[in-house]
């Protein structure tokens, strides 16, 4: 490994560990909300309100990255983002756009 690869790796470790000590914290301060925030299921919630810190540092060690981009499509990235719009009107896009991509989910999740 090249020491650009390493420290893209170390950087990437950083994030991860950013990320689930934020979402751990997230969830234990209100569970329904970090649902709907970070888009994970209530079971996924759980497991991670009960992580360890070891378990949370050797997940995070991962050269893949944990969090994810939850606007996976470029039209919905683009409407969001769209020239012109101010902050205030990219947040309740944002939110119309969860809401409605957690509605999905939670219809799917009921037809299985």
């Amino acid at each position: 490994m090249n020491v650009a690869n390493g420290e893209i790796s170390r950087e990437i470790g950083d994030i991860n560990l950013a990320y689930m000590l934020l979402a751990q914290k997230l969830v234990k301060q209100d569970r329904v909300a970090a649902m709907f925030r970070l888009g994970v299921s209530r079971e996924l919630a759980d497991m991670l309100a009960n992580m360890s810190l070891a378990q949370i540092l050797k997940l995070a060690a991962s050269n893949f990255l944990l969090c994810s981009f939850r606007l996976d499509e470029h039209a919905s990235m683009s409407a969001v983002v769209g020239e012109g719009k101010d902050t205030m009107l990219q947040q309740a896009h944002m939110s119309i756009l969860m809401s409605a991509r957690s509605l999905q989910s939670q219809k799917e999740t009921a037809s299985v």
